[in-house]
């Protein structure tokens, strides 16, 4: 997917800059992310939630058998 007005969900993959991340949260309008598979479970919110790139949404994952 490229750059959309929607915002993304959680559990949705995303791209932030050169970062492949996944939602894990949206608090207070705030996306936060961590790394995929795990990450040592760092999270951190989203410099800029508009600039997200959605790769996959939580359902496509899930209907390729990835979750």
């Amino acid at each position: 997917m490229t750059q959309t007005e929607t915002k993304p969900s959680v559990g949705d993959e995303v791209m932030e800059g050169k970062t492949r991340a996944v939602v894990t949260d949206v608090r207070g309008g705030i996306v936060w992310l961590r790394l995929p598979h795990g990450g040592c479970g760092t999270e951190w919110p989203a410099e800029d939630p508009k600039r997200l790139t959605i790769r996959r949404t939580r359902a496509e994952m899930i209907a390729a058998g990835d979750l």
